[in-house]
């Protein structure tokens, strides 16, 4: 029998007519002989209003478990008003909230960002099982967790996605359904360009990047927890129907194996480009990109600062990139000179870990170089990769230290 998570955000149950479409959408599935699982999330924007209702009240006193306690009634109202609607309609549901014995959702202590106790969370999801059996509906508070005192907490930013694709792997569901007011993943912001376009499908290391780069489709968090053998979609709440296409999301998130350092396999040479106030200038990255492209020279990576720009190609390109970015030089005023650099290594640190957001992570590549009298050349990064630059001859050495980094 195929089993379905459905999360449905907050916009999803904005109102009452959103929260019997959403209840209906669910039932609909449920008389087809599907198991569906809900998961909800707090009536949009509920969250943020109980935080500054409390924090007018007491004036920002409150204690991180006072805050779990007040940021979670939204959920535990959702819940119980989406339960009360399947029921309505004629099908057996319970609302299951971190009161509750079944409550599936086991975490540390850590009120306000608990890291999930899986282990104990895989056991626990037994009950949910003992209610799918038994024909029931369980709608399931999203964002929260229980400590190992019984104390609610919370998971954080996205914790919703986190909770749906959570029990969608502890229950081998056939599919995890995210239902939200988007039509699925687009190819940009559709609020910003209107051409932007539904895409058909993404895959989970597409998705995780567009996810931390600021795409609020999704958590990237969620995504951990993405098997390969348990389909994924995001759809739009209006439809009614958690059987439309949406965009689905592909493949397995593969653990550890998105933690990679790796060396290119070449040299990298730089070219530095000198000119005063080269920074305000319109144009001049476009300029030696497009000198370099037109002549079938790949650019690894480009700095920047006020009077530079450095360029990194291989470094069998390297004394034909240098003489026509010399050209380039010659011919535009605003360049004063250029330079061709010694030869580089180049190592690309990545990790699901780094959209943690935790202090430090830059330091934590960093300081085993240092230690070992490793100079770093260059050193770029975003919210999953870290890419760093060294001596040719310390790239091996570099290469092992960073690896131990991520063990």
């Amino acid at each position: 029998m195929d089993l379905i998570v459905a999360k449905f955000g907050g916009t999803s149950v904005g109102d009452g007519s959103r929260i019997r479409k959403a209840a209906q959408s669910v039932v609909n599935e449920y008389m087809k002989g599907k198991q569906i699982v809900v998961v909800v999330s707090a009536v949009n924007k509920t969250t943020d209003e109980l935080i500054g209702l409390s924090n007018d009240a007491i004036g920002g006193s409150l204690t991180d478990n006072q805050k779990a306690e007040i940021m979670a009634m939204g959920e535990l109202t959702s819940a119980r008003l989406f339960s009360a609607t399947v029921e309505s309609l004629g099908v057996k549901s319970q609302f299951i909230d971190p009161y509750n014995e079944l409550w599936p959702i086991m975490t540390d202590s850590n009120a306000l960002e608990a890291k999930i106790n899986f282990a104990t969370t895989d056991e626990k999801i037994k009950g949910i099982e003992n209610l799918l059996n038994q024909g029931i509906i369980p709608v399931v508070c999203g964002f929260l967790g229980k400590g190992p005192s019984g104390e609610i907490t919370t998971l954080g930013r996205g914790g919703s996605d986190v909770s749906a694709f959570l029990i969608g792997h502890c229950l081998d569901a056939t599919e995890v359904v995210i239902v939200t007011d988007v039509e699925g993943v687009m190819s940009t912001d559709p609020n910003k360009i209107e051409e932007a376009e539904l895409l058909d499908e993404i895959s989970v290391e597409e998705m995780w990047d567009l996810a931390t780069h600021g795409a609020q489709v999704l958590h990237p968090h969620a995504l951990k927890y993405k098997d390969p053998l348990i389909s994924a979609k995001i759809i739009n709440f209006d439809h009614g129907d958690l059987s439309v296409k949406g965009t689905r999301i592909t493949g397995p998130f593969e653990g550890d194996m998105m933690k990679s350092v790796t060396m290119y396999k070449n040299p990298i040479s730089l070219i530095a480009l000198v000119g005063d106030g080269m920074l305000k200038k319109v144009g001049l990255l476009a300029k030696i990109t497009a000198c370099l492209a037109s002549n079938n020279i790949n650019v690894f990576g480009i700095s920047a600062g006020q009077n530079s720009m450095t360029v990194f190609v291989e470094k069998s390109d390297s004394e034909s990139a240098y003489r026509l970015l010399h050209t380039l030089v010659i011919e535009d005023d605003v360049f004063s000179s250029l330079s061709l650099a010694g030869d580089t290594a180049m190592i690309t640190v990545v990790s699901p870990d780094f959209t943690d957001e935790t202090p430090g992570i830059i330091s934590k590549i960093t300081e085993p170089l240092r230690k070992n009298h490793i100079n770093i050349v260059e050193i770029s990064s975003s919210q999953t990769a870290i890419v760093v630059f060294v001596d040719l001859e310390d790239g091996k050495k570099a290469y092992e230290l960073l690896e131990e980094v991520l063990e």
